[in-house]
């Protein structure tokens, strides 16, 4: 016999370990019967898991591990790939085995840029001293609420401009819900002619091709930040092959951005229209709603106007609409992360190609929208897209819903011509800057956006205008800075928030963020390695986080050196 060969010796089969049970957790039948008993007869189709996670999570305040291993065998998947999915989003909390459940109630602090100016700093050292021990008090990316800075949720219940009384007010049970002033229901807009133009769609007094063009002439694009020219994609998903999908993108959450939760609770039925016009013209068998888990009251109410419009259907065989929950993850408002997400899985975007419009939701052709570019159809249908095109300054076209928040005495959602300019934008539509306060600089598109000086403050805001600069618009979040804060701190808010929200799917974003950041709390910053770290992760990141996050950065160390000194 050779050294190095092995006899291999028969065991007997009786004598044989036979595993009694599949791999991993036992399954705990009492926790089996209460995820039963808490998803009812809903659907048990994998696509599904993130919403039955919230439904654990609603219930119990927390995920435990028996209920994961639970939710795993009813649903049929693996415990990994549940695990894998629920320690991914933010709002999910995981209790091991062995440890303590999370404070019954949480509260969070929303510590973006804006929220930061108005002192969220002090409110997160301050209110876990106030609220107690029973309340868990944490640190929040940006919730949504850059106009109402600073801004907190208790729960989900969201606080503006919060102080420590008004939060304490809150959480003693001082809360209540009701629909924001002026707030248009499925009853109010019929009345003012809502659903009329579908109808008219519908009945072949518009062809598609007409609806199409108008589209095509009043220069609408994406108001998500991407800009790709609406017309056009309708014509390229069009174009491929049924069944065809649509996903609609209400996630905001580019820190500064806010317009579309503005919108969507005071008149959601304006954008359900136009989705069903689009559904309409490009053979939409299905619709999906992705909304971001922090804008709990537009939940509510769209769940409700959505059953009052699936009782009365504008026309019959409107197509199903599935409103589909985040769970706290910024890299969702990627298209083909949130495509993930809604089929249940980890919010990682897709390599492309194929792209979306080819292969999208359930591996079918998918029209991928921001809620905004939806609101606006019914309008350029009715008034015309040379309408539309007619708005605009500095040799910009179109209208723009610019999220304003920071130094300015009114912030809020607006609505201005293409191609303003910073300063017309706070001097027209702001009222100025806050008394005390003089333009310093000004981030242009959220925290990917980048910085811009004072002194460039003639730039057209538009699409296209800004690359030049290293700077873009993307969803139009416009964060103002003055003369009593600082680009560097802006920057170091901005690429924190980016290490805390990179998927972690690909190397150059995921350790390019946190070594940025890391290298930017520094006093004195290494010029030449972040000019390399920069280039890196533009080049080799794989979705718009990692390859727009250096923005900030390059942007102080461009137009702020005297900041670095």
């Amino acid at each position: 016999m050779n050294a190095r060969t092995i006899p291999i010796v028969a065991v007997p089969e009786d004598r044989q370990r036979k595993r009694a049970t599949p791999k991993g957790r036992a399954v705990d039948p009492a926790a089996l019967e209460e995820v039963r008993k808490l998803l009812g007869t809903a659907s048990r189709a994998s696509d599904l898991l993130i919403e039955h996670l919230h439904k654990l999570q609603d219930h119990f305040g927390h995920l435990s591990a028996r209920h994961l291993a639970a939710l795993a065998r009813e649903m049929g998947l693996a415990q990994t790939e549940v695990f894998e999915v629920a320690s991914f989003y933010h709002h999910f909390d995981i209790v091991k085995e062995g440890d303590s459940a999370p404070q019954a109630l949480t509260v969070r602090v929303c510590d973006g840029l804006s929220c930061e100016m108005a002192g969220a700093q002090d409110l997160l050292a301050r209110l876990p001293a106030i609220l107690g021990a029973d309340v868990r008090v944490i640190a929040a990316p940006c919730i949504g609420r850059c106009e109402q800075a600073p801004a907190v949720a208790v729960g989900q219940f969201p606080i503006a401009h919060a102080t420590t009384t008004s939060v304490q007010t809150a959480v003693n049970g001082g809360r209540t819900k009701h629909d924001p002033q002026g707030f248009v229901d499925l009853q109010a807009y019929k009345d003012e002619g809502g659903y009329a133009l579908l109808k008219t769609c519908i009945a072949g007094e518009l062809e598609v091709e007409d609806v199409i063009k108008a589209l095509e002439d009043s220069g609408l694009r994406g108001l998500g930040g991407a800009g790709f020219p609406a017309g056009r994609k309708w014509r390229i998903v069009r174009n491929e092959a049924a069944p065809r999908l649509m996903a609609v993108n209400i996630d905001e959450g580019e820190p500064g951005t806010f317009k579309d939760r503005v919108y969507l609770e005071r008149d959601p039925h304006r954008f359900l229209e136009g989705m069903l016009i689009a559904a309409w013209a490009v053979g939409i068998a299905k619709v999906y709603l992705y909304l971001r888990d922090e804008y709990h009251g537009c939940r509510t109410m769209l769940e409700r106007e959505l059953a009052k419009l699936r009782a009365q259907p504008p026309y019959p065989g409107m197509p199903e609409i599935e409103l589909r929950r985040g769970a706290g993850a910024y890299i969702c408002g990627e298209e083909s992360a949130m495509i993930e997400s809604i089929e249940g899985k980890r919010g990682m975007p897709r390599l492309r190609p194929p792209y979306v419009a080819q292969v999208g939701l359930f591996g079918r052709p998918t029209l991928e929208h921001n809620f905004e570019t939806l609101y606006w159809v019914r309008e350029i249908l009715e008034k015309g897209g040379a309408w539309f095109a007619s708005h605009g300054r500095n040799g910009r076209k179109g209208l723009r819903s610019f999220s304003v928040s920071g130094r300015v005495k009114s912030p809020g959602v607006k609505l201005a011509p293409a191609g303003v300019t910073i300063k017309e934008l706070i001097d027209e539509y702001c009222g100025g800057m806050q008394d005390g306060h003089a333009l310093y600089a000004y981030l242009p598109g959220g925290a990917s956006g980048g910085i811009l000086p004072a002194s460039m403050g003639d730039i057209p805001l538009d699409f296209d205008t800004l690359q030049p600069y290293g700077c873009f618009i993307g969803s139009a979040a416009v964060i103002v800075l003055s003369d009593q804060d600082t680009a560097v701190a802006a920057a170091r808010n901005m690429m924190r928030f980016f290490a805390h929200e990179s998927c972690g799917q690909c190397t150059p974003c995921r350790n390019g963020t946190a070594k940025a950041s890391a290298l930017i709390d520094k006093p004195k910053w290494d010029l030449d390695l972040l000019a390399d770290l920069s280039q890196v992760m533009r080049d080799a990141s794989i979705c718009g986080l990692g390859q727009a996050a250096p923005n900030p950065v390059d942007c102080v160390i461009k137009y702020f050196p005297e900041e670095l000194k």
